[in-house]
């Protein structure tokens, strides 16, 4: 059932799909189309929040009074920010470099209430990946899964085979953390 009055600032069929498993379909899809270029300097959980934040701030200026929902996901190794994966070299790229070791993941979340409150949380998460053979990391590019993905991958689906632990919330590795997005929609008076 669709929740009156909220727009999500997304065009992400996986956070759409998220918010229905707590029961949230949102009554407008409005991506904000920012640019999401890294600043010089730019660490990545400054750089994570300041995407949502923004996303939510377009969005809400488009649709005033309504409550706005907005998350960006982000891959960090140390304090490289990796790339959303566009073409198969990047997502190459990425793989090997994530193979045999750990890195975040890390999804803000913005939530503007209906009077334009903006709050904020970010979830971080690591993942340990398995060493990545070279046919391991060619299997993944055919699939196909990794095209427009943070890091060139997508937890929910073939690449979870080379997770070996990860440690934060799954649903925030996907796109949406749902404990917090959940919590913050009640504060902004949608969910009781």
């Amino acid at each position: 059932m669709a929740v009156e009055g909220l727009v999500l600032a997304s065009a992400s069929p996986r956070r759409q799909e998220l918010l229905g498993r707590i029961g949230v379909l949102p009554a407008g899809i409005d991506p904000a189309d920012i640019d999401e270029s890294v600043r010089k300097g730019e660490r990545p959980e400054p750089h994570v929040a300041r995407l949502a934040a923004e996303k939510a701030a377009v969005v809400a200026a488009r649709h005033p009074g309504r409550i706005v929902l907005a998350a960006d996901t982000l891959v960090a190794v140390g304090l490289r920010i990796l790339p959303k994966a566009e073409d198969e070299l990047t997502a190459r790229e990425c793989l090997q470099l994530m193979s045999g070791r750990r890195h975040r993941v890390l999804t803000a979340v913005t939530v503007v209430d209906a009077r334009g409150v903006a709050r904020h949380r970010t979830s971080i998460s690591i993942v340990r990946v398995d060493r990545l053979s070279a046919a391991d990391i060619h299997a993944y590019i055919a699939s196909d899964e990794w095209r427009g993905k943070a890091g060139g991958y997508a937890i929910q689906g073939r690449f979870e085979a080379h997770v070996l632990w990860m440690q934060g919330s799954f649903s925030g590795i996907m796109g949406l953390p749902l404990a917090e997005t959940r919590a913050m929609l009640a504060t902004a008076g949608l969910l009781g």
